[in-house]
């Protein structure tokens, strides 16, 4: 039983670091964890399985809220009363760029699980979102943002934003690149809309993540010990490598677009189709 224990705290290790990596950058955590899951097997129950893959997510949150803590701090004394009153500003856009993924996502959960948690459809996602990255990348080339500072964003921009977001409940899709993809498309810069995606991932994820276990104990499961150190450690791994992912990002898009992960995408579906295929 301890080396099973070792063996899956190893493998929690390796999808805490791919969704460390992967949730921040346009490539699809959830479709990555699904396709190395699909190799990494635990011997877990499926239900616990399909629980982890969203759970490990809340270390990635932690990473969010450890680096922008001042940012999204309202009650900051550092901050003066313009301050305040637009990190308020800033709360109150996130929650109306969610709402569309609470309206679309809540219902369609089960069904989503059920029916679309498939390498194919995986491979699909990262494809064609892989090219819409280089198209509106290449559109935008000559391009001015209207929106180049966070305080600026309009509440209706917002709102659309979030509407992309909710097109992430397909796996493979990545909420990070359908919210970057969609806010680049409607006019923000790719700082702006990176950090708006990573704002609008906290309340998200941490909704996910209360689903998914809530999911998990109506079902009449409970955790094992065994189970909770996995779970803790993804978690722990995750918030980590999320960190390093996110500065990453940021620094990478000062002076970088978006194409390479676009030529990533692509090349990673057509290797997973043809895994499939041959």
């Amino acid at each position: 039983m301890e080396i099973v224990l070792t063996l899956n705290v190893i493998k929690a290790i390796i999808l805490g670091v791919v969704e460390g990596f992967t949730e921040w950058l346009p490539i699809s955590s959830t479709g990555h964890l699904v396709l190395v899951g699909s190799v990494l097997k635990m011997g877990e129950s499926k239900a616990f399985m399909d629980m982890f893959n969203y759970v490990i997510q809340f270390g990635a949150i932690l990473a969010v809220v450890v680096l922008y803590f001042h940012k999204l701090n309202p009650f900051s004394p550092q901050k003066n009363q313009l301050e305040q009153k637009q990190t308020w500003t800033l709360w109150f856009k996130v929650i109306l760029a969610v709402i569309p993924s609470v309206i679309i996502g809540f219902p369609l959960n089960d069904w989503m699980d059920e029916h679309l948690m498939q390498n194919w459809v995986v491979a699909s996602m990262l494809i064609l979102y892989g090219i819409l990255f280089i198209i509106i990348e290449n559109r935008n080339k000559q391009r001015t943002p209207k929106f180049a500072d966070l305080n600026t964003l309009p509440w209706l921009t917002a709102f659309w934003i979030g509407c992309f977001q909710a097109l992430s409940i397909i796996p493979g899709t990545s909420r990070s690149g359908a919210t970057i993809l969609g806010a680049i498309l409607i006019g923000t810069s790719r700082f702006v809309g990176a950090e708006f995606s990573f704002f609008m991932a906290i309340p998200t994820m941490i909704g996910v993540s209360i689903l998914k276990i809530g999911k998990f104990f109506y079902q009449g499961n409970t955790f094992t010990g065994d189970q909770s150190i996995i779970l803790l450690v993804g978690m722990v791994v995750s918030f980590i490598i999320s960190i390093i992912s996110i500065k990453f990002l940021m620094g990478y898009i000062k002076k970088n677009d978006f194409k390479v992960f676009g030529w990533y995408r692509i090349i990673l579906g057509v290797l997973v189709l043809g895994a499939m295929f041959l």
